[in-house]
């Protein structure tokens, strides 16, 4: 991806444009004063952003409604409604992500209802710029007792400490992209203590298995909130701007993929304060688009794998350089969709922690994302592998489906990738991507039994699959895979 650079016209000078930079902004802080009920159970609230004794200007502030700025003193003030449970800020770039003592993000503030105003101010820090900065993207952890709590503390925490102290960048924060739980909402705290031992700030996004099963899709975040605060704000890191949606909607019984009209309002009005041409990163659990229903043979995507307004997220980030990053569905992939790339992460759990890989083969794992300036590069962490732990070689015969065919599994490959195979270390061609179901999965997880903790997880099909002819025995086969900033991995077959 080519790096944006539009930065001749300054923040300040934008804003003023957008007509934006004398409106107030609310920064996480831990002032809460008395509420002033105004008509129809609203709220005045007022207060200040500073770091030290010095007000910071132009820092966003929302009840998840409106989005105003701080003034040239750091002060601001809104009127929320009754639906508004937090106001929070946008942490600006060159301060420090205020953390609280387990680690999570801690940029809001719990907006009580009873009273007529409320005083609510925030510190802020200040740190180094973070022009090159990098975080992890956890999609469903998804942990339901203890066993599977026990394997997220010792395999995924040392693994994450181990890869953040390899990033050699200063500035890492960390994305539980939903799915957080499995049902269990009990296991919070334990997720908390992971989170404190990996050594990094970290936001969480809802997913449809942190929910509350209670009749409405606002009352269904209500431990959620309780833990993490607002299920959608923003906050920027370097040239980058980063938007937490909330794509789960809750209708009393199950969910759909869908952002309500409260959150596109608040999502425009955020996004106008963003220069036009700016890198944005939105993360969201589910996918605006899972391409697995097209692996099934279907027309349509379902309505709880893809977001069904999808095109009004679409419309709304068309003026930027826009990434999308989702999880949900338990695999791997690369869709580009309306001007947006989205990247679709394996889980943590893999499988739902049944075995070592996802069921569409890609190892149990993590996003590795690293800004330089406003350009994003990305690799997928194997929990427990190097970095160069890419692909998953198998024998000619491994796909029932190709008896005279090698089959190999690139779980981070998307367009920009080139995948080779070599015999007796001579380069043959590009191999073949077709759509098929991955060896190991199939031995893993096919039958009714299989796997024996989860034994409803099949195999799915999966589009990084690629094929070449198989070679005369005893002959050398290796495989070699490029990703899209130069990276070169290789695995070799194994020999029958």
């Amino acid at each position: 991806m080519r790096p944006h650079s539009l930065r001749s016209l300054s923040r300040r000078a934008f804003l003023s444009r957008a007509g934006l930079a004398s409106t107030a902004l609310f920064v996480p802080g831990l002032t809460t004063g008395a509420l002033r009920r105004l008509r129809n159970s609203a709220v005045r609230v007022t207060g200040r952003v500073a770091s030290g004794d010095r007000g910071v200007a132009g820092i966003r502030v929302s009840d998840g409604r409106q989005v105003t700025l701080t003034d040239p003193d750091g002060a601001y003030e809104l009127v929320a409604d009754s639906s508004c449970q937090h106001v929070w800020i946008s942490v600006p770039d060159g301060y420090r992500i205020p953390m609280s003592g387990s680690g999570a993000a801690n940029f809001y503030s719990t907006l009580p209802h009873n009273d007529d105003e409320a005083q609510v101010s925030f510190a802020l820090e200040r740190a180094d710029p973070a022009e090159n900065h990098a975080f992890l993207l956890l999609a469903d952890p998804q942990t339901q007792d203890d066993y599977e709590i026990n394997r997220l503390h010792d395999e995924t925490v040392p693994d994450i400490r181990q890869t953040i102290a390899g990033l050699g960048v200063d500035d890492v924060f960390g994305v539980s992209c939903g799915d957080i739980m499995f049902d269990n909402l009990s296991l919070y705290p334990r997720y908390l203590e992971a989170v404190q031992k990996m050594g990094a700030p970290f936001f969480q996004v809802v997913g449809n298995h942190d929910l509350d099963h209670l009749p409405t899709d606002e009352a269904s975040v209500t431990t959620f909130g309780k833990y993490f605060g607002p299920r959608y704000y923003s906050f920027d890191r370097g040239e980058v701007h980063y938007v937490v949606l909330d794509d789960v909607f809750w209708f009393g019984n199950g969910y759909i993929g869908y952002i309500d009209a409260a959150q596109l309002q608040w999502l425009e009005r955020d996004l106008n304060t963003v220069e036009p041409g700016s890198t944005v990163v939105v993360f969201a659990h589910i996918p605006m688009l899972s391409t697995q229903f097209r692996r099934f043979g279907k027309t349509t995507p379902g309505q709880a794998t893809s977001v069904s307004n999808r095109d009004e997220v679409y419309r709304l980030l068309e003026p930027f350089a826009a990434h999308v990053m989702s999880g949900h569905t338990h695999e791997q992939e690369h869709v580009f969709e309306g001007g947006v790339h989205e990247h679709v992460h394996g889980a943590v759990c893999g499988a739902w922690w049944s075995d070592d890989i996802c069921f569409d083969g890609t190892p149990n794992g993590y996003g590795v994302y690293e800004a330089r300036g406003s350009e994003i590069l990305w690799r997928y962490k194997s929990t427990g592998q190097p970095f160069g732990h890419q692909i998953r070689a198998y024998e000619a015969g491994s796909d029932p489906a190709a008896p005279d065919e090698i089959v190999a599994n690139v779980w981070g490959w998307d367009p920009e990738w080139s995948v080779f195979w070599y015999v007796d270390g001579e380069r043959k061609g590009m191999m073949s991507r077709r759509t098929g179901t991955d060896p190991l999965s199939e031995h893993l997880y096919r039958g009714p039994d299989l796997p024996s903790h989860r034994p409803w997880v099949d195999p799915v099909p999966t589009s990084h699959l690629f094929y070449c002819p198989a070679s005369s025995a005893g002959r050398t086969v290796m495989i070699e895979a490029i990703d899209q900033a130069g990276n070169t991995f290789t695995a070799s077959v194994p020999q029958s």
